[in-house]
């Protein structure tokens, strides 16, 4: 259970688009994305996301604050999702794909709105339980989906105290156990948006193969 290694990448064509809106880890999603195959390009330019196989939304750091870095790029983004490409959201990358945060509300800020792309909101973990939940945990793959084959009962790393509750219980693709089962991957109905809380940049072979499967649904 390591960090991805630079391996040598197997390009398959699949251009895929890593937004830089200020607050994601960029540089090892990128790698990864890389080694998983993909052609990366990291852009700040709402302009080049229409013509990318995949966007890739990552990020750390609070809700409010990745939702108004990210405000100049939302109508792009929920253009891209309209159009059926594939969206994927990391961390905080896939909290900002429901439409609120108790995060947000706990700091006053009732009016901060995600892109609404999967309806819910992004719970804090019960007082007592120890946050961020930190490390590596497993996942338990719920339902079908492209993005999970061949990951169920694999682990992950998370760093987190906020967690995804979708409004449709089918949007849950996986759960990992911290005391509670929360989910651990979320995707809307028609499959081509969804997201990790995990970081599957640092999750190892676990990550990588999820990310592989990311430039396999990409792919043209």
């Amino acid at each position: 259970m390591s960090t991805i290694e630079s391996d040598e990448p197997e390009t398959t064509g699949a251009s895929v688009v890593v937004v830089d809106y200020g607050l994601g880890n960029l540089r090892s999603v990128t790698r990864g994305l890389e080694r998983a195959g993909a052609e990366v390009k990291i852009s700040d330019d709402p302009e080049t996301f229409e013509d990318a196989d995949g966007v890739v939304l990552p990020g750390v750091g609070a809700f409010r604050e990745g939702v108004e870095n990210a405000g100049p790029y939302r109508e792009a983004l929920l253009d891209v999702a309209e159009s059926g490409t594939p969206v994927f959201g990391i961390c905080l990358g896939m909290q900002m794909l429901l439409t609120t945060s108790e995060e947000a509300e706990r700091a006053g800020e009732d009016d901060v709105q995600g892109l609404d792309l999967i309806p819910g909101t992004n719970v804090r973990f019960d007082e007592g339980q120890k946050v961020p939940h930190m490390g590596w945990n497993q996942l338990d793959v719920q339902r079908d989906h492209p993005l999970v084959e061949g990951v169920d009962g694999e682990y992950a790393y998370f760093v987190h105290s906020y967690y995804a509750v979708p409004d449709d219980e089918n949007a849950v693709v996986a759960t990992t156990d911290y005391e509670i089962e929360f989910p651990a991957i979320v995707a809307n109905d028609e499959g081509t948006i969804f997201g990790t809380q995990f970081h599957p940049e640092k999750s190892g072979e676990t990550g990588l193969r999820i990310l592989r499967n990311f430039v396999d649904i990409c792919s043209p």
